[in-house]
């Protein structure tokens, strides 16, 4: 794959729900299941919904993961990103000041959106999130390295490896 060959372009309406539902999806999982946690990836298709596939985002620092992705479903994933209760009288989400933030698959650069959500509800509380974003439309069969590295300006990390292999569910 080329530079640019699998992106799912997203627009900011599209990407805020996308980072909504991602952040729905990750702060549902239980601490013992939650594929943000997990450092190795055996937690990754944790309630995966059926239209796309999540990858998670981490805690900080290196993390490697190893995972399978069902082929025809496009891929979303943070590159850096947070989310907070949403606040009366605050009109848009706390960012982070970004100090870089990158992503690659098999070595080819790939687009990072910034995208920001409305108010969405997680266990009732309402919550908005903003984040440093990445889409990829369905891979095809085979197996990809996607590499994720960021930093804020306050020192916070991220420097993410995954081992991606893509499975055809017709075998």
């Amino acid at each position: 794959m080329g530079v640019g060959e699998g992106e799912w372009r997203l627009g900011g309406a599209k990407g805020g729900r996308l980072a909504a539902r991602w952040w729905k999806w990750a702060m549902s999982a239980p601490r013992e299941h939650s594929p943000v946690f997990d450092t190795t990836g055996r937690e990754a298709g944790w309630r995966q919904p059926d239209d796309l596939w999540f990858l998670a985002g981490s805690h900080g620092g290196r993390v490697v993961r190893r995972c399978a992705v069902p082929a025809g479903r496009p891929v979303f994933f943070p590159v850096l990103n947070t989310q907070r209760a949403a606040v009366p009288f605050v009109t848009g989400p706390w960012a982070l000041d970004v100090a870089r933030a990158s992503a690659a698959l098999n070595s080819a650069p790939l687009r990072v959106s910034e995208f920001s959500s409305k108010t969405f509800l997680v266990r009732g509380v309402p919550r908005v999130a903003w984040g440093l974003w990445c889409g990829l439309t369905p891979l095809p069969p085979g197996h990809f390295v996607l590499e994720i590295n960021a930093a804020a300006t306050d020192g916070f990390t991220v420097d993410t490896t995954y081992h991606l292999t893509v499975t055809d569910p017709a075998g």
